[in-house]
């Protein structure tokens, strides 16, 4: 093989390795000091099992709060087709999911009660894989608010 094809294959398996979606996979648990709810206060708990092999990524939630247990799985794909779900307040959810270079960028448009809600999170995984940081901007006709989630693997 000439000495440009190895330079052409090298450079083509690079490019691939630096936009390859970080895998999200794992059990991920809640770090509260490390957080900010917001208005809201922290649940006390709050677990998350990803699975994730790009484009199919779900994630189930577990959490305890002040409201009780709450516990909501989500399947989607991070190709930017929307998909449906049950949501936390057993109303149906649609949900997008793309990539943004390293960043997950989620979208989620759904009802709690009678109140519709519209989620935009920026999921980004640190370098070292161990910490999973969940940027969520709340809207609704209640208003909006920002919050931040530190999830680290367990």
């Amino acid at each position: 093989m000439s000495d440009m094809r190895l330079i052409i294959l090298a450079l083509a398996a690079a490019s691939t390795a630096f936009t390859a979606a970080p895998d999200l996979s794992g059990t991920w648990k809640l770090n509260t000091s490390k957080s900010d709810f917001g208005q809201f206060p922290p649940p006390s708990s709050m677990v998350m099992k990803v699975t994730h092999a790009d484009p199919k990524l779900s994630f189930e939630v577990k959490m305890v709060s002040d409201m009780g247990e709450m516990q909501f799985t989500t399947k989607c794909t991070t190709d930017g087709v929307e998909c449906r779900n049950q949501g936390f307040g057993g109303g149906e959810t649609r949900d997008v999911a793309k990539w943004d270079g390293d960043m997950l960028v989620f979208e989620s448009k759904g009802t709690f009660g009678d109140n519709a809600y519209t989620l935009k999170d920026k999921w980004t995984l640190s370098a070292d894989g161990k910490v999973l940081t969940i940027l969520r901007h709340w809207s609704s006709s209640m208003g909006e608010m920002d919050q931040k989630m530190t999830m680290e693997k367990q």
